[in-house]
Parts: C-alpha cells; sequence; structure tokens
C-alpha cells in the first residue's frame, strides 16, 4: 500500500562467542597469565595422527552436532555463532612429546558451547542429528563443563610445525614466573588451514599453571 511504510523485520542479536570472551581467545605474541571458570563444551576423544584419519572423522562429526544445537537456540531465540575448533592433546609416557609417534599422541576436540546450552538439549537431537548425517560418531560426543582456573597463553603465528618454538617462548615464561604446567596442552585454530597460508595462521596456545 502506497503512504504505509512497513516494519522491518527485527533481526535476532546473534552471540558471538569471540567478541564476548576476548581474553580467551585473543593475546599477543607474549605470554600472557590469565583466568578462567568453568567452560562448557561439545568434546570427542581420540588418539592418532593429528589431521589424520581418526582425527577427522571426528572433526566431521564435532560440527554437525553443533549447528544442530545452534538450530535450536536460534529457535528459542538464542541464536550463536559455533566458534572456532580446540583440542587439548598429551602423551601417555614419561617422554617429551615430540618424542613420542604422532601415531601415539592423545587428544581430545573441543568447540565451546554458550552457557545456555544444556545437556538435555544436546540429548535431545543427538539422536537425530546422527541418523540425518548417517555418522554414528555424533552419538559418542561428550557435553563436559571444563575449568582451567590460572593459566598461561599465548598466540602461535605460523605453521604448526613451528609451534616447539613458541611452546619454549611460553615455558621460559613459566619458569620466570615460578609456575609449572598443571593441566594439558591446550589450542585453540582460530586460522583455517584450508584458507590461509601457512605463515599466517593463527594458534593460541594455553596452559593450565600453578
Amino acid at each position: 500500500m502506497r503512504g504505509v511504510k512497513r516494519k522491518k523485520k527485527k533481526e535476532m542479536a546473534k552471540l558471538d562467542l569471540v567478541k564476548e570472551y576476548k581474553v580467551y581467545y585473543k593475546v599477543g605474541a607474549k605470554p600472557k597469565i590469565v583466568e578462567f571458570g568453568p567452560v562448557k563444551y561439545l568434546t570427542i576423544g581420540g588418539k592418532g595422527e593429528p589431521a589424520g584419519e581418526v582425527f577427522t572423522s571426528k572433526i566431521e562429526a564435532l560440527y554437525p552436532l553443533a549447528y544442530g544445537i545452534k538450530k535450536v537456540c536460534k529457535d528459542k531465540g538464542n541464536d550463536f555463532g559455533v566458534p572456532k575448533l580446540e583440542g587439548l592433546w598429551w602423551v601417555e609416557s614419561n617422554k617429551p612429546a615430540l618424542e613420542v609417534p604422532r601415531s601415539e599422541w592423545c587428544w581430545k576436540l573441543l568447540i565451546r558451547m554458550p552457557k545456555f546450552v544444556t545437556n538435555e538439549m544436546i540429548l535431545s537431537i543427538q539422536p537425530e542429528v546422527a541418523k540425518k548425517k548417517k555418522n554414528g560418531l555424533i552419538q559418542k560426543i561428550s557435553f563436559e563443563k571444563i575449568t582451567e582456573g590460572k593459566c598461561v597463553q599465548i598466540m602461535h603465528i605460523g605453521p604448526y610445525s613451528t609451534e616447539p618454538e613458541t611452546i619454549n617462548t611460553l615455558m621460559d615464561f613459566m619458569a620466570k614466573s615460578g609456575l609449572s604446567v598443571n593441566g594439558l596442552h591446550h589450542e585453540i585454530y582460530l586460522s583455517d588451514p584450508r584458507k590461509t597460508e601457512s605463515s599466517k595462521m593463527k594458534t593460541l596456545i594455553r596452559y593450565p599453571v600453578k
């Protein structure tokens, strides 16, 4: 109708976890001491070569469930952007990780979830998503609350192969600060290796400390 202004549909605000929790996702090239309370995650564990077949299959299970949860939340008026992949790493050996074959590395992949996501919400859609995607691994995904507490973190810029240099910088900082490792090696993959030049890739590296 002429002369009648149509009301614009009000867009739903979408929670951006990276902007909401800047300290969690951002740090400079120098080590920094931070502290975190409990955080909710979708998690799935495994063992083997990073980016190998098992590793990749677990990632391919995590994301469909994360986006399924996003849809449920959006329908309830709580939309959010699915954040970056994270990983906890360790070895079942007294040797330094780099002296252990990569095929024996253990890991737990994580995708952070907003505070309003619940275990009941995930359990209600998990079977449906697994059936739709024809992926039984989706049923093996857990919902965990992890508290790392006091941590030190640093941004690694470059390929994954040069991470040891950045980790050494972090370890030197811990030693000078009278701190010691008190948890698992934690990485947040801020860059997509399929789209980013290796020299410009950003990986946040974190260790709980005491």
